[in-house]
């Protein structure tokens, strides 16, 4: 039996994560958010591991708002990096097993294959900056069985998104533009939470471990769009434009691929194509609304 710390419980993963969590019978799942359990205080998660016995942290929590982090370095570093310090401190000290989740922003972007784990990083952005400080703490102080997970371009039928914001636009307007020379592959939370939970028993790796997950395929933020839309026959114009047409604070990466043979090697994983995952999760958003309104 697994004692199993989900952090950032209320975000994507961490809520598809719960959704899951059922499958998952031989496990204890304790899901906390930053009002159960601080993760930047090194006191309150090393009394929390210790009171619950806990044996897996599953960090999900991030800070996600990527232009917002620009002017509030101070906050995004706490979360992103020594938060991320504290936790592969105590499962250092207690053996606990450590799943940190990271991104693709730790890359510029400029490459034109697919990046690799180990590939130099080299982050355009302060969530970028942030997120990889936090990967290279947790590879210094190395917890045994644990692992880095960079991924891109998330989405659920939970939080906010970019499917989510789509779906909303696609009722108010008529026609988009929506950026088209950003290239990356969209991860569906859930395709990840499943991975997650289904590799967890197989980590034996003694030092810390980087691995790139996304779903299949790749596209552009334009393409993705279309795909949402043609998906929900909704009907609305996507016009295509570049990124220097929506200025925003943080710089991002034009090209924003990473390599998944070492996650489906090791594992042994079939990750989904992208557009199957898509219709997937625009199934059960439709589901989720019509369990609310029963």
């Amino acid at each position: 039996m697994n004692n199993i710390l989900v952090t950032g419980a209320n975000g994507q993963l961490g809520s598809e994560i719960r959704a899951l969590s059922t499958n998952y019978p031989r496990n204890n799942f304790m899901f906390t958010d930053f009002s159960q359990l601080d993760i930047t205080n090194h006191s309150d998660v090393k009394n929390f591991i210790e009171a619950h016995n806990t044996t897996v942290i599953i960090n999900c929590a991030a800070y996600t708002a990527v232009d917002k982090a620009e002017s509030d370095e101070v906050k995004a570093n706490e979360i992103n990096n020594l938060a991320v310090q504290n936790m592969a401190e105590i499962a250092k000290k207690k053996n606990v097993k450590l799943i940190h989740i990271s991104t693709d922003y730790v890359f510029d972007g400029n490459g034109h294959q697919p990046y690799q784990e180990d590939d130099l990083p080299n982050p355009q952005n302060v969530y970028g900056k942030t997120k990889l400080e936090g990967e290279q703490a947790m590879q210094m102080i190395n917890p045994d069985k644990s692992i880095i997970i960079r991924t891109s371009w998330v989405y659920s039928s939970f939080g906010a998104n970019f499917v989510k914001t789509m779906l909303r636009l696609g009722k108010e307007r008529d026609q988009l533009g929506i950026i088209a020379d950003q290239i990356g592959s969209p991860t569906y939370a859930r395709d990840l939470a499943a991975t997650i939970l289904n590799i967890l028993p197989k980590l034996e790796n003694k030092n810390v471990e980087v691995y790139h997950f996304s779903n299949e395929g790749v596209c552009s933020w334009y393409d993705f769009a279309k795909a949402i839309f043609e998906l929900e026959k909704t009907l609305i114009k996507v016009n295509p434009i570049e990124t220097i047409d929506y200025p925003t604070p943080a710089t991002r990466p034009f090209y924003s691929i990473m390599n998944k043979r070492k996650i489906k090697d090791t594992f042994e994983l079939d990750i989904p194509y992208w557009k199957e995952s898509l219709q997937s999760c625009l199934q059960h958003m439709h589901e989720l609304i019509l369990d609310k309104s029963k």
